[in-house]
């Protein structure tokens, strides 16, 4: 054990593993800052970002289930046997979440949702059921690039998952040309240059997994997962706090419908929200560092985190208070200057969202490491509440900030959340004889 524990893990080493996947998180934010910038090219940016931004917020609700089949996958499958449990609840996954979004775009469910929940007017209701119609295939593309990034990431062959964004980024791109010189009349538009984009990484993805899975054991003897039902076991928490998670991004949505300018505070935003998750997305997977590594070189990885937390908060820093911020989004993403102003205000309020986010995931790493994900249910209704009462207070109070009021009361639940991961994880730790990882699915 005590060997084990002295093992020694480089810089060069972390930075090798973590590289790729920062990059390949970065250009998921860039495929939406592409969507994007092609529908502010249309005749009526506000109105047609807007009818994709509210569907794509309910997408968040039918693809979190499939992404976490990424952090299952990596944690716990590593032999053929671990696999073959893996995709047996995968498929039930993939399943459930096909249905919930034929429900929401073929049945008088999704009406409502659109109509009550997010109090849209009547004449944008069809477009965005139209726009949703196309989103609800990339949950189930998206499932599947998950499950294969799992044992790409376990096999420490993190380069794929760049080299598939990539290819994915490419296609998205040429498809954006395509429909900025034939006319964006829709936000469908920015649907399927998504559903294409996560067509393809998804295929790179499968086709490099699928390889992978030829050349680990059919069986390794110290390794405890076997049935669906272990796997289930970890799963299971976290899809109960993503449920709780999903209710995040369509209640800020359903509020910003409440501010003194609904269409300029969504539109806001997004442009904000996609700029900060294209900065802070790089550092998303921190909690990869401490599933793989933690226990190698628990110094080591604490160290590397430090070295990396603070940048974020420092990107967004500079593209919200020097002239890098207006240029990027007047050029390049061609907003008008309207929309830039509100977006600018919005995006310094997210420096709050950087500045704890690195944290939050190297605690989630910890917890997921130990097995304890059940914690993150709690921590997830922590980020929920704070969220919830956040928003009815600025929208009571100041409904003048417009997109500000998401940004800020996202911002406390986030940081509300790694209280309680980090409560937690203070408490466990001062226990030096704690259950190993393993033990939990050997009961």
């Amino acid at each position: 054990m005590s060997s084990h524990r002295e093992t020694r893990v480089s810089f060069k080493q972390l930075f090798a593993f973590f590289i790729p996947l920062g990059i390949s998180a970065s250009l998921v934010t860039i495929s939406h800052v592409i969507i994007n910038s092609t529908l502010a090219r249309s005749a009526s940016p506000e109105i047609i970002i807007a009818s994709y931004a509210l569907p794509l917020s309910i997408l968040g609700i039918t693809e979190r289930p499939a992404v976490l089949m990424r952090q299952t996958c990596s944690a716990l499958v590593r032999d053929r046997v671990s696999f073959r449990a893996m995709s047996a609840i995968s498929w039930y996954i993939l399943a459930c979440v096909m249905l919930l979004g034929a429900l929401i775009c073929y049945t008088p469910i999704g009406k409502w949702v659109f109509l009550h929940f997010f109090g849209v007017e009547t004449a944008l209701l069809q477009p965005m059921i139209e726009v949703y119609q196309v989103l609800m295939f990339v949950s189930i593309f998206s499932g599947l690039r998950c499950l294969y990034h799992g044992i790409i990431i376990f096999n420490m062959r993190t380069k794929w998952l760049t080299i598939g964004m990539v290819i994915r980024l490419i296609s998205m791109y040429l498809l954006s040309l395509y429909f900025i010189h034939t006319g964006v009349d829709s936000g469908r538009v920015g649907a399927i240059i998504f559903l294409t984009g996560m067509v393809v990484e998804a295929a790179v993805s499968v086709w490099e997994g699928r390889s992978l899975l030829k050349q680990i054991p059919e069986k390794k003897p110290d390794h405890p997962i076997e049935k669906p039902r272990q796997i289930f076991q970890f799963y299971r928490p976290l899809l109960y706090s993503s449920v709780i998670a999903v209710v995040i991004g369509p209640s800020v949505n359903a509020f910003l419908g409440k501010t003194m300018d609904f269409q300029l505070s969504v539109a806001a935003f997004a442009i904000a929200g996609s700029l900060m998750n294209l900065v802070q997305s790089f550092f998303s997977y921190i909690h990869q560092i401490v599933l793989n590594f933690y226990r190698k070189d628990a110094r080591t990885v604490m160290r590397f985190t430090l070295t990396l937390a603070f940048i974020p908060t420092l990107l967004i820093a500079l593209l919200s208070y020097t002239p890098l911020g207006p240029l990027f989004m007047q050029n390049v993403m061609g907003v008008n200057e309207r929309l830039m102003t509100a977006s600018l205000d919005t995006l310094r309020v997210f420096m709050i969202t950087t500045l704890v986010f690195p944290w939050l995931d190297f605690g989630n790493g910890m917890i997921m490491l130990r097995g304890e994900t059940k914690v993150m249910v709690w921590s997830q209704a922590a980020n929920v509440t704070v969220t919830l009462v956040s928003l009815v207070l600025c929208v009571f109070w100041s409904p003048g900030w417009n997109g500000m009021v998401g940004a800020l009361a996202q911002s406390l639940g986030v940081a509300a959340e790694a209280a309680v991961v980090w409560f937690v994880l203070r408490e466990t730790m001062k226990s030096s004889n704690k259950t190993p990882f393993q033990a939990t699915f050997k009961s």
